[in-house]
């Protein structure tokens, strides 16, 4: 008897998921959340570690200065090619076979590879032209030492094109669970390292990264292999598929550029001010990263592969329903996480970072870095789930508008906040460039969809 009412709730469980698109969502974003957590409280452990270790102490500083290039890198030109290729490899998909949608996966890839080993040896060229700008608190020591750090971690560009590509395929094949828990190999090693290995310094951080990055491309790739997709990319000829992924791509690219370019300088900035700014900075950002990071790790691997199936199908019904109830969600859980956050932000630097080289006044600057950063909570995960529905919808030009605002509003706001504020006029200014990065990008889209919404209620009657 109670066997059988089981197997009812199951069936109907079941039913709910493939009836609803918006429990499909759910449901693929809490699998990865679930995953993700698993991820934060390794990520989370490495900074107990990192802060135990290094405090706010001048080669940590170069350690996170010489982060910026690649980070931005990986994140603008690798993680890009994510967002183009998404739409379009399940459009192919569900149009013309997966034969011809794994063709296009392996011409892009031949593109990845080439595009970013170029951009990887540019950015060691051209080093000593950027560095000094980056650094311009640095003495000549501490800058030497940032371009030592530099010349260590720059695989990470060509290893997170990899995994960018290789992820966005999974995630297009509704497999989340190991794109999910993937990055729990750079944490791990990490701490292992700083726990075991007392020799290497910083170092032990940059070789931590690029051996956890190994590791997760080795895993990926384990995954892609047994579903049958070859990992060694073979050029089979340009067609009109690839170029609307790089006319996609262009826009992704140009609108990230401008976006992505207000890390380096919030970081070049913080660089300019006493020493330990940019590890305070860093540190100020750490907690609210994580409950954001759960949430946009989610949305990323869900909105795109269920959005773009709907918009190849020409569902705007469901589009339209996706963003209105997702949205409104995103608002109250960021809101409350917000409030949390500024309530308790001092006990929460307190527990995690004071101890050892982190003492009592690093934990007050880095609570009240920590306050101002949280204000951008609710509206940060909202603009990551309308970037990601834009692309879904190819409306990537959006992307460039808002970014080249943004560009414009952080600059002149840094300038004016740090003056008033010292550093953490920095979070401030973050904060509120994300909120007007929010609404700008929900007048647009909310017209647009509402726009496609109606023809097709037109045509169907």
């Amino acid at each position: 008897m109670e066997q059988g009412k089981l197997q009812k709730l199951f069936s109907s469980c079941r039913r709910i998921r493939s009836n609803s698109i918006n429990n499909q969502i759910f449901s693929a974003t809490l699998t990865v959340v679930m995953l993700t957590v698993a991820v934060k409280i390794a990520s989370f452990l490495k900074e107990l570690v990192v802060a135990w270790r290094f405090g706010t102490r001048d080669e940590l500083d170069a350690f996170l200065i010489a982060l910026v290039v690649p980070s931005l890198l990986s994140n603008v030109v690798a993680s890009s090619f994510n967002s183009a290729l998404i739409p379009t490899y399940i459009q192919l998909r569900e149009t013309k076979g997966i034969s011809a949608a794994n063709k296009l996966f392996s011409n892009l890839m031949v593109c990845v590879l080439m595009i970013l080993s170029l951009i990887s040896l540019l950015m060691l060229g051209f080093a000593h032209l950027y560095l000094p700008f980056l650094a311009a608190g640095f003495d000549e020591q501490k800058i030497t030492l940032t371009f030592r750090i530099l010349c260590t971690i720059s695989p990470i560009i060509l290893l997170d094109g990899i995994i960018c590509n290789w992820r966005a395929v999974l995630n297009a094949e509704e497999n989340f669970t190991v794109a999910g828990v993937a990055p729990i190999f750079t944490p791990i090693v990490t701490i292992i390292l700083l726990l075991q290995v007392h020799s290497w310094g910083v170092y032990t951080l940059a070789v931590g990264l690029c051996v956890g990055m190994i590791l997760e491309v080795l895993a990926i790739g384990f995954i892609l292999n047994q579903k049958g997709i070859s990992l060694i990319p073979k050029w089979q000829g340009w067609d009109d598929n690839l170029t609307h992924i790089f006319k996609q791509y262009l826009l992704v690219l140009s609108g990230a550029v401008l976006l992505c370019s207000a890390i380096p300088i919030d970081q070049a900035m913080a660089a300019m001010l006493s020493p330990g700014s940019v590890a305070s900075l860093n540190y100020g950002n750490k907690v609210i990263a994580a409950p954001m990071g759960l949430f946009t790790s989610g949305l990323t691997a869900s909105i795109i592969p269920y959005c773009s199936k709907m918009y190849a199908n020409g569902d705007w019904i469901k589009i339209r329903q996706v963003f209105k109830q997702n949205l409104g969600l995103i608002i109250l859980i960021g809101t409350s996480l917000t409030i949390l956050t500024i309530t308790f932000s001092e006990p929460i630097v307190q527990l995690l970072f004071q101890r050892g080289s982190f003492i009592e006044k690093d934990t007050k600057i880095v609570s009240q870095i920590q306050s101002l950063y949280s204000l951008q909570i609710p509206f940060y995960i909202g603009n990551l789930f309308l970037i990601r529905l834009a692309s879904s919808i190819k409306q990537n030009h959006l992307l460039l508008w808002v970014s080249g605002l943004d560009l414009i509003i952080n600059i002149i706001l840094n300038y004016i906040f740090v003056r008033i504020f010292g550093i953490k006029g920095i979070a401030l200014s973050t904060s509120i460039v994300y909120i007007f990065s929010f609404f700008f990008l929900l007048f647009r889209i909310n017209g647009y969809t509402n726009q496609e919404t109606n023809k097709l209620k037109i045509k169907n009657e």
